[in-house]
């Protein structure tokens, strides 16, 4: 009867166990994925990009956040579920929901198509690609891996890089008719997401014609100017199909067309105190033209002074924490500037590896050879190119860890060292491995040393 109960009590233990395990993993995946949702397109307009803006409706809270549309990468073998590409996993279901005339469409052509992403945190990224229906599809059917043809039509290799917060691609966009769906892939270098995107696009001629132009844009404002620049805001336009963008004039000059999810510009390249007057009108997928907006005259500022003064060199350049067998991380102190530090250049000796925006102070050199010995290079510069002195620093990659490498449905105790991707990791508490519990999905489970 003892023996009875210490194995019962043994079972509940371990029951228990496993249950704290499984959730630590749950959360860990839940709160990456709030904490990494970082971007989007906006042009040619995504589902959510125009749930946002309004010319989608009953879209969920999707239209609060649509940079979270994040999921595992590894599309087509991985990634969100058949029924669940849309929402990116399921998070925002109503982006789930599949008819031919559920969604906002946006008119395009084959041919060269040039797919803007808004980024709000630029993660080192490996590759964007890009997926179309196939063209006998069903539109009336939730979106499966079966609905597109799975050789992305557009793969861009990033190679680790990080891209800035206003990314494009110009890709060649197969002939298709009628309604299609392309499907949008940003592969993050350094953590196991992707980010997905379905745009909903028109290859003319399937829907009924259009004669409605949008309404007049509203409220345009100047919310500020320098000696050759003008920012203007105005109010968004409505329309019975949808607005597809915005035209912004100076006079009766056409300076751009922004997205219709856009509702402000800045306009460069203009005279010192001089004055203009602008105005903005809006456009539907159809081509139709709204009536012009009210006119707003701005006097630009007088001339700048001329800035010749570098910032001064990055202050305290340092190797932080220990390096790896294959990456060194890199911290200094800001810079200053008479009148404000751009960014900073990060040289591997003489050859440019990075620029990075001047609010950064840090960065982790990657891809270096074990064992080795390198010399770096940090420079400030302002909006003007002035360029300061470099700071400079050696560091020196480790040996290549003795440890063993991580493998799923294996025992690990606690403090058990393994490698996974060039870094060293130390097990947190006893636990069996799966296949998806890699060290840097699951913080709950290792701690990088």
């Amino acid at each position: 009867m003892s023996s009875l109960r210490i194995s019962y009590s043994a079972m509940t233990k371990l029951l228990v166990y496993g249950c704290i395990i499984l959730l630590a993993f749950m959360s860990t995946l839940l709160f990456a994925g709030v904490s990494f949702g970082h971007g989007y397109i906006d042009g040619p307009a995504s589902r959510a990009a125009l749930c946002k803006s309004g010319q989608n409706t009953n879209c969920g809270s999707i239209i609060y956040e649509p940079q979270s549309l994040e999921a595992l990468k590894g599309f087509p073998n991985a990634g969100p579920a058949d029924g669940q590409i849309a929402s990116a996993g399921g998070a925002f279901p109503n982006l789930d929901a599949q008819t031919s005339t559920r969604w906002t469409k946006v008119n395009i052509s084959p041919g060269p198509n040039t797919f803007d992403w808004k980024i709000s945190a630029a993660h080192a990224t490996t590759s964007w690609k890009y997926y179309i229906t196939k063209a006998n599809w069903n539109p009336d059917a939730v979106l499966t891996r079966n609905s597109f043809d799975l050789t992305p039509f557009c793969s861009v290799n990033y190679g680790g890089k990080q891209p800035p917060f206003t990314y494009s691609d110009t890709c060649n966009v197969p002939a298709r008719t009628g309604y299609q769906v392309i499907l949008a892939v940003w592969e993050i270098a350094d953590t196991a997401n992707a980010f997905y995107n379905v745009i909903d696009v028109n290859f003319g001629g399937s829907n009924p014609v259009d004669n409605q132009a949008p309404s007049a844009p509203s409220a345009l404002t100047s919310t500020g100017q320098t000696a050759t620049t003008v920012s203007l805001t105005w109010n968004a336009s409505t329309d019975n199909v949808g607005v597809t963008g915005y035209q912004v004039f100076k006079g009766s000059s056409l300076v751009t067309t922004v997205s219709g999810s856009t509702l402000n510009y800045s306009v460069a390249g203009l005279t010192a105190n001089t004055a203009y007057t602008f105005s903005v009108k809006a456009i539907d997928a159809a081509g139709n033209v709204s009536s012009a907006s009210n006119s707003v005259s701005v006097t630009t500022n007088a001339p700048d002074p001329i800035d010749t003064q570098a910032p001064t060199a990055p202050g305290g350049l340092h190797v932080m924490g220990t390096p790896t067998s294959s990456s060194i991380q890199l911290m200094w102190n800001a810079s200053t500037d008479n009148v404000g530090v751009t960014g900073y250049r990060i040289f591997n000796g003489t050859t440019l590896i990075q620029s990075l925006s001047g609010s950064t102070t840090d960065y982790t050199v990657t891809g270096l050879s074990a064992s080795t010995a390198y010399t770096f290079n940090v420079y400030a510069f302002d909006a003007a190119g002035n360029q300061s002195a470099a700071s400079t620093v050696t560091g020196t990659t480790g040996i290549p860890s003795a440890n063993p490498a991580w493998a799923a449905n294996t025992a690990y105790t606690t403090g058990t060292l393994v490698t996974y991707n060039g870094s060293v990791y130390s097990c947190r508490q006893n636990h069996i491995s799966l296949a998806g519990w890699e060290p840097t999905n699951v913080p709950a489970l290792w701690l990088l040393q």
